[in-house]
C-alpha cells in the first residue's frame, strides 16, 4: 500500500529525493518515515515526521543532509537525500504509523513500502 521510488546510483556528494505514495487509503493521519537497510544489516530508523508535518525527526547519521517532509493534499512523503555517503547505501523503505511512539522500533510499524535502492559510490 506504500509505493516508494526515487533511488539510483549516485556519486558521493550527490542528492536523490525519494518519494513515497500510498495507494488504496489516504495516510494524512498516519505518522510517516523512512527506514533503511544495507547488506548484512538490520533495517534503521531514518526519519519521521507528525501528521500535520511540523515535527519531524532523524537518526543521528542523516542529520543536517537528509529533509523529510510531506504533502498531505498530494498523499506523498518525500526524503530529500544530500552529501550522501557510501555508507547511505541501502534499501530504503517508506513507513506508516498511527503514532509516533515507538516509531523508531521496525516491529511497531503498521505499513511497510516495497523498497527503493540506493547506491552511492565513492
Amino acid at each position: 500500500q506504500l509505493q516508494a521510488s526515487g533511488g539510483g546510483l549516485v556519486q558521493a556528494g550527490g542528492s536523490l529525493r525519494l518519494s513515497c505514495v500510498p495507494s488504496g487509503r489516504t495516510f494524512s493521519n498516519y505518522v510517516m518515515g523512512w527506514f533503511r537497510q544495507a547488506p548484512g544489516k538490520e533495517r534503521e530508523f531514518v526519519a519521521a515526521i507528525s501528521r500535520g508535518g511540523g515535527t519531524t525527526y532523524y537518526a543521528d547519521s542523516v542529520k543536517g543532509r537528509f529533509t523529510i517532509s510531506r504533502d498531505n493534499a498530494e498523499n506523498t512523503v518525500y526524503l530529500q537525500m544530500n552529501s550522501l555517503k557510501p555508507e547511505d547505501t541501502a534499501v530504503y523503505y517508506c513507513a506508516a504509523k498511527t503514532s509516533l511512539l515507538g516509531f523508531r522500533s521496525t516491529d511497531r510499524i503498521e505499513y511497510w513500502g516495497q523498497g527503493t535502492q540506493v547506491t552511492v559510490s565513492s
